[in-house]
């Protein structure tokens, strides 16, 4: 007796050929079959025969019927063109194709499925720790944030603690520096003061004595003025004047600054050319001295007789030099020559970066370094452009003078050669310089570049601060420096 067979909706699947409920169920004709209609179908001649199987598993047909006969199962794999084919395919279609058994193939194929599959479980178990690393910091997200928040503001706080209590210590110190010399202030205005008052009384006498016949009046007057000593010392008086201070580590530039308190009473003559800010006792000669002579040995060059290029001095009091010959040299302060380093260009720039040498190479667009295994390594490479000016900054970083054709800037790269800024043009683009090719940076974070017949000075954010173009109506430098002042040498 045929079993019924019901869809989703209960309704009852019937034969195709009699109506009665359905049994089974013809692959190859697509019909459905009752127990007595399965004979009679049977009976029905077909090109390709008949495949009937029971109606509930008539979608579990794990057979592969060939693309070009769909009537035929495939029985083989042409490797030629990548494809499962049947028996009339292999001897008319791939007949000259590389043939394997369909078996064989279904073999090689699920084999590599397992070991494929084998690799893709290995790695989601590897990715499995790694989701659940990365839950758990999503879900900690907020709270290490609003933690680092929590403590650069508390960390703000600290700092605005120490700043008003600088403040508080600079107003004090203010105030007993005015307490302190206006009393000196008061008592000199008074010493000059009576010093007039008793000028004026002997001025007096001497005009009169001048018509006198008295010789013992005139005796001693004479005697008076003899007595009468002028000053050639005074007090040189400066108003105090902020510099920058160091407050928990941290310099702090124009806000805070040190006092210099004025000077006391007796200041000699020599003393009045003490530069106003700096530390008391520093002050610009009248005369340089000699304090050391090198002689680099640097041949004098063709075009303009250099012999000398860049100079850089080491913490230990070495001094590095670079001139008209493919070698940097390091002598002591006596003139010992300490270490010769060869390098491919000639007449490059310098300086010290992280206690080492490094130096621009304009034939090879490169920034290098000689490091302490006494070899000339590349710190990074420059595309396009020509390094020439070079120096260290106070952040870390490294400051490079670049050239192309009738361009030049200045660039602002880490260690690593990382682009951290550009300076090429001022508020109205137009560009800062014509052949930037010597750099400081100065205390305050200025950028000050010789470019061409002009010095070229901007703040550490590439803003123009001034344009110095000499005194007279040729402005030719070869060098510049800065001190610890931020004086511009």
């Amino acid at each position: 007796m045929a079993t019924e067979v019901k869809t989703k909706s209960q309704d009852v699947v019937k034969c195709h050929l009699c109506q009665e409920p359905v049994s089974f169920f013809c692959r190859r004709c697509g019909v459905n079959l009752c127990d007595p209609c399965v004979l009679v179908h049977l009976r029905l001649k077909t090109k390709f025969g008949h495949d009937i199987v029971e109606f509930s598993s008539k979608d579990d047909d794990d057979s592969c019927l060939c693309d070009s006969h769909p009537k035929h199962e495939c029985a083989a794999y042409c490797e030629t063109c990548d494809i499962p084919i049947c028996i009339l395919c292999v001897s008319v279609k791939h007949k000259s194709h590389k043939i394997y058994d369909l078996h064989d193939k279904i073999e090689h194929l699920q084999k590599d499925i397992v070991s494929k599959n084998d690799r893709l479980q290995s790695f989601r178990q590897n990715v499995e720790p790694l989701l659940d690393h990365t839950t758990r910091i999503l879900s900690s997200l907020s709270t290490f944030y609003q933690g680092s928040k929590d403590e650069i503001t508390d960390r703000g706080k600290l700092l605005q603690n120490l700043i008003m209590n600088h403040v508080k210590k600079l107003h004090q110190e203010l105030e007993d520096s005015k307490t302190e010399n206006k009393g000196i202030l008061l008592k000199q205005k008074k010493d000059f003061e009576e010093m007039i008052l008793e000028i004026d009384e002997i001025n007096k006498r001497a005009t009169q004595i001048q018509k006198s016949k008295n010789a013992r009046e005139v005796q001693k007057v004479k005697r008076l003025l003899d007595q009468k000593r002028t000053m050639t010392e005074f007090m040189q008086f400066t108003f105090p004047t902020f510099n920058k201070c160091k407050i928990d580590g941290n310099y702090i530039q124009t806000y805070f600054g040190y006092i210099e308190r004025m000077p006391k009473i007796k200041m000699s003559l020599l003393e009045k050319n003490f530069i106003p800010g700096t530390d008391f006792g520093r002050r610009l000669l009248d005369v340089p001295s000699v304090t050391s002579v090198i002689d680099t040995g640097f041949p004098a060059s063709h075009g303009n007789n250099n012999r000398l290029y860049d100079i850089a001095v080491t913490d230990d009091k070495k001094v590095w030099v670079v001139g008209e010959t493919n070698e940097l040299k390091l002598f002591d302060l006596q003139g010992k020559q300490c270490l010769t380093v060869p390098v491919a260009d000639i007449g490059v720039h310098i300086c010290m970066y992280n206690k080492q040498v490094i130096f621009s190479d304009e034939d090879d667009k490169a920034i290098k370094m000689f490091n302490n295994y006494g070899k000339v390594v590349t710190l990074f490479r420059i595309k396009d452009w020509k390094p020439s000016g070079i120096t260290g900054t106070a952040s870390g970083d490294i400051l490079v003078c670049l050239s192309t054709k009738n361009q030049s800037k200045v660039v602002r790269y880490s260690n690593t050669g990382t682009v951290l800024q550009e300076i090429q043009y001022d508020s109205d683009l137009k560009p800062l310089y014509r052949d930037a090719w010597h750099i400081e940076e100065n205390v305050n974070g200025d950028i000050i570049v010789l470019d061409f017949d002009m010095v070229v000075a901007v703040d550490r954010l590439g803003i123009q601060k001034y344009t110095y173009l000499g005194e007279y109506y040729s402005f030719d430098v070869r060098s510049i420096a800065t001190d610890i002042d931020g004086n511009r040498l």
